[in-house]
């Protein structure tokens, strides 16, 4: 069984990239900030959530989404460690999305250190409801898999197999299909973990 969102293109580009930003510690370190705004686009796109960019996600240009991550970056702003814990990406996302008068929408960390099986059903559950995922990895043992450390990611898709269990993960402009269980298990024992959108009733 495989599952995809509808997720937004920018001029051929698979969501938004950080290495378009001017600014140059955005380009190093502006990944929360990154996925907070695809976040908005996909959540607007998906959930019909109005009000979270300024711009229309559906002709968005990358000069618009530079500008929106401008709007972004005192809310999720690169620091010495990064945006490094679940609770600081939904703490500075939080404010925006106070900011923007939108209280429809609630997060949760889900651990990493919680097991693969775990976030497998939480991000299974999550694409079935057209929410986007955003993902932190923090260190990895994969050289394979040196893109995605101490970096903010989004999952967009998942694909059930017999013998595995793949997720579609959108990164500077391009998305590559993971196996879950190798990118869950990082081989140290510090952890990033996932975000988990709800809507509230």
């Amino acid at each position: 069984m495989k599952k995809e969102l509808q997720y937004f293109e920018i001029e051929n580009s698979f969501g938004g990239s950080q290495a378009w930003f001017f600014d140059r510690f955005m380009r190093i370190g502006g990944c929360a900030a990154a996925a907070a705004c695809d976040s908005c686009l996909c959540l607007e796109r998906e959930q019909k959530i109005r009000g979270l960019s300024p711009f229309d996600g559906n002709e968005l240009t990358k000069e618009q989404y530079v500008s929106f991550s401008r709007i972004m970056k005192p809310y999720l702003h690169p620091r010495l460690f990064g945006v490094n814990r679940l609770d600081l990406y939904i703490r500075g996302f939080d404010r925006y999305l106070a900011k923007q008068n939108c209280e429809r929408l609630r997060m949760e960390g889900f651990s990493g250190d919680r097991s693969a099986k775990e976030a497998k059903e939480a991000i299974q559950t999550q694409i079935d409801a057209a929410f986007p995922v955003p993902c932190l990895t923090l260190q990895h043992r994969d050289p394979g898999l040196q893109d995605y450390v101490w970096h903010w990611f989004m999952l967009t898709g998942y694909d059930c197999r017999k013998d595995a269990f793949l997720v579609k993960a959108a990164t500077y402009g391009r998305f590559r299909w993971i196996d879950l269980e190798a990118l869950w298990n990082t081989g140290y024992k510090r952890k990033g973990g996932l975000i988990l959108y709800r809507i509230r009733n």
